[in-house]
């Protein structure tokens, strides 16, 4: 394929260890994918609670609200629209990561099922109906606004330090790519661009869109169909995003151009490799922001640099047996310090939003924090220089 998505596990030392997180690994993988395919059931037993309400209504009230029943007719058709996306997007999954000789079979589907007979929690269903609005967040014409809003100010940082070498001898890191929108505009441009995404649901919904998607808008799903709450209108919660707003064929075949499943501080080790990593919304998903800051720093090409916008909302924080460091904004940056980076740029207060409803008669977003670091070209200065 095209975007290739390489599965690049650290190798454990032991054989029997390697088998073990192997076999977790595929059950993982199969644990995701039984969440997407409970998506129908799970959106349509929410809708019933709607109507088992309406039904309550006395007749009086019912005359009130003479549409209510024909848009929770709409809301179900949406749902289902919807699952037949996810259908497309689970085909072949299987086959998605390169370097897996073998694919995920049966056994481990039925290995996952047995392990918890359990249905995914709440917590996995929500990633699943978090993966459509990421879907409208990078691939569509509704989310540009948004995600210019993150991108655009990393990627000026990246073209105002590095655009004036040649592109394709530029090498960019993009952890935490999520959907890959951001990797995809690097590579545009000619850079050798990868992105490396932890998150199943993430990998699935981007590897459909990067490799299965090749007409411009020749998708449409209903990423606000469940948002019963806050609308203005009663058609928001029903209207469709079209994707992807630009065909994915735009980045040629002899693009330097991929994707890494897995563990960003494992799969990272080569040091002196890469002239940016680009990171948008990532650190804060750390359980060690300070190692996800020195392995940034080893991988970096001296005089290579550190983008980062985000907030430091704390994937793990406050999760049973997670560990968790928690740092302020002045904390890291001390840490950042530390470590040897020095610090270019630095804005804060960017307002970003999320994944966020543009309609929604509620709205939430971050002030982020924009900054630059840069590895210094020699170990001695330890000086600050913002602006």
């Amino acid at each position: 394929s095209r975007f290739t998505t390489a599965d690049k596990m650290a190798d454990s030392g032991e054989h029997t260890t390697q088998e073990l997180e192997d076999r977790e690994e595929r059950e993982h993988f199969a644990r995701v994918v039984s969440s997407f395919k409970f998506y129908k059931m799970y959106s349509l037993r929410r809708l019933h609670m709607n109507k088992v309400s309406y039904v309550q209504l006395s007749d009086q009230h019912k005359n009130r609200v003479m549409g209510y029943m024909d848009n929770l007719e709409m809301i179900q058709t949406c749902i289902l629209h919807n699952y037949e996306v996810i259908k497309l997007m689970l085909q072949d999954c299987q086959y998605m990561f390169l370097n897996k000789e073998e694919c995920i079979t049966d056994t481990d589907f039925e290995r996952a099922k047995k392990l918890d007979c359990a249905p995914p929690t709440g917590e996995e269903m929500d990633k699943v109906k978090t993966t459509l609005k990421q879907i409208m967040r990078d691939w569509s014409e509704d989310g540009r606004a948004e995600r210019e809003a993150c991108y655009q100010p990393v990627m000026h940082a990246v073209l105002t330090r590095l655009g004036s070498r040649k592109p394709s001898d530029v090498k960019i890191l993009v952890p935490g790519a999520g959907m890959g929108r951001l990797v995809f505009e690097f590579a545009r441009l000619g850079y050798s661009c990868q992105g490396n995404e932890w998150s199943l649901h993430m990998l699935l919904a981007s590897n459909f869109v990067l490799n299965r998607c090749q007409e411009r808008n020749s998708m449409i799903i209903y990423p606000w169909v469940h948002q019963y709450t806050n609308n203005l209108a009663t058609k928001d919660q029903t209207r469709r995003v079209m994707f992807p707003d630009i065909s994915p064929l735009q980045v040629g075949s002899d693009a330097d151009f991929s994707m890494v499943a897995g563990d960003f501080t494992k799969i990272y080790t080569e040091p002196n490799s890469w002239n940016a990593v680009v990171t948008v919304f990532f650190l804060d998903t750390a359980h060690n922001i300070i190692e996800y800051l020195e392995t940034i720093y080893s991988i970096l090409i001296p005089g290579g640099y550190l983008v980062n916008l985000g907030p430091l909302l704390y994937h793990w924080a406050g999760q049973q047996n997670e560990m968790s460091i928690e740092l302020s904004y002045e904390e890291v940056r001390k840490v950042m310090l530390d470590i040897g980076f020095e610090i270019e740029k630095e804005e804060m207060n960017v307002r970003c939003s999320y994944v966020q409803n543009p309609l929604s008669l509620m709205q939430s977003y971050y002030n982020c924090v924009m900054f630059v670091a840069k590895k210094p070209l020699s170990r001695h200065s330890h000086h600050d220089v913002s602006s």
